[in-house]
Order: C-alpha cells, then sequence, then structure tokens
C-alpha cells in the first residue's frame, strides 16, 4: 500500500481546516440580522405576542452567539441547554399574565442578552485581525445593549407596581425599546422619562454605557479595518 506524501497531509489538513474557521467565523451577519427582525417584529406585534416571540428570537441570539464563541463544545452545548431550559420556563412564566410572571420573564431576556454581548465582545477581541464580521459583531452588540436595557425597563415597570414612566406614558414592549435606543443615541428626545430613581439612575448608566461603546470599541475596530484594508506604503 502506497504512503501519501508529507506535502499531500499537509495541504490535505489545510483543506479541513479552512471550513472550521469558516464556519466559528462567518455569524455575525446572521446575527444581526436576527436583531433587527426581532426589534422590528416587537415593533409591530401585539404585546403578548411580542414578549413570547421576543424570548424565542432572543435565545435564538444566545445560540448563535454561543456557536461563534471560543468556549469549548461540552461548555457550549451545557450553556446552550440551560438556556433553552431557562427560556421555556420564562415564557411560561409569561403566559401567565401576571405582573410577576411578566416581570420574571423581562429578567430573563435581560440576563441571556448580557451574556450574548459577553460572548460577542470576548470573540471579537480575542480576533487577531479585524474583518467586516467583527463589525458585524460590534454592531450587533450595540442593539443587544439597547433590547437588554429595554427588558430591564420592563422588569422594573412591572416589579415595581408602580408606573415606570412620568406623567403615566403608556408603557409596553414598543415603548419601552423606543425609550431605552433614544437613550443609549443620547437622542434624549424628552417624550418619554423614568418616573423612579432607579428608573432614571439605570438610563444614566445606560446612556454612559452607549457612549464608551461608540467611542471606545467600535472606532477601534472601524479604523483598525480601515488600515488593515490600506495597500502597504498608502
Amino acid at each position: 500500500m502506497t504512503q501519501a506524501s508529507p506535502g499531500r497531509r499537509r495541504l490535505g489538513r489545510a483543506r479541513t481546516a479552512v471550513p472550521a474557521r469558516r464556519s466559528s467565523e462567518g455569524r455575525y451577519g446572521l446575527l444581526l440580522l436576527v436583531l433587527v427582525a426581532s426589534y422590528l417584529l416587537s415593533a409591530f406585534s401585539g404585546q403578548r405576542l411580542d414578549t413570547n416571540l421576543q424570548i424565542a428570537l432572543f435565545v435564538t441570539v444566545l445560540l448563535l452567539a454561543l456557536r461563534t464563541s471560543s468556549l469549548q463544545r461540552g461548555h457550549r452545548l451545557l450553556f446552550g441547554g440551560a438556556a433553552v431550559a431557562g427560556s421555556a420556563a420564562a415564557l411560561g412564566l409569561a403566559l401567565t399574565g401576571t405582573e410577576a410572571g411578566l416581570g420574571a420573564a423581562e429578567l430573563w431576556k435581560g440576563v441571556i442578552l448580557i451574556l450574548a454581548a459577553v460572548l460577542i465582545v470576548r470573540r471579537v477581541l480575542a480576533k487577531p485581525t479585524v474583518t467586516i464580521q467583527s463589525i458585524y459583531g460590534a454592531l450587533s452588540t450595540y442593539i443587544i445593549v439597547g433590547l437588554m436595557f429595554a427588558a430591564f425597563y420592563a422588569a422594573i415597570g412591572h416589579l415595581s407596581g408602580g408606573a415606570f414612566f412620568a406623567d403615566h406614558q403608556p408603557a409596553d414592549t414598543q415603548t419601552y425599546q423606543y425609550f431605552s435606543f433614544t437613550t443609549l443615541t443620547t437622542l434624549g428626545y424628552g417624550d418619554f422619562t423614568a418616573a423612579s430613581n432607579g428608573g432614571r439612575a439605570i438610563a444614566v448608566m445606560e446612556a454612559l454605557t452607549g457612549q464608551i461603546f461608540l467611542a471606545t470599541l467600535v472606532a477601534r475596530l472601524v479604523a483598525a479595518f480601515r488600515a488593515s484594508a490600506e495597500p502597504p506604503g498608502q
């Protein structure tokens, strides 16, 4: 029996390694699309449908973040199984229709979004070079942060027993997300303001997070991506 030459063996290993690298890097575009779809669906759907749909979409976001993470396969399966089980429990709580159940479901949504954001940022920063997928990952994290704070605002509204917004403005998923993203981007239209000290404190933290995120991570990645795209000697 003839044996393959060392050159052919090295070439075969290289060919099998390339798909593995591509499969671990090329998911942030899909993740970004899921996040945009999640926001748009919640903006044009009803309250109950929106809560249930968001739980499913957000656990999908976490699973995609786990798939692109550098965690070992066993750890990814463990975290993924826990995320699915926790989301099923949160869905059951949301279906009760009680304030406590809805508040707990919103808290769970915020928790899985935090985990997704940490996994994405960790993976993006660990890459030796900045690619377009790194930019997609940073943009995905920025949207995740806005959705995460919206979930925490909703949890406060359900669990506090009082109105979240001043002047008894309507509080639903759509207004929470609207308030969150106008705060994150520091637009500050002023049509919705938090009524309690706790809500205002979290809003300030979100505004600071948005500015720091854009001024550090996103700016750094974009600058590095432009530098790598320029021809040598330019």
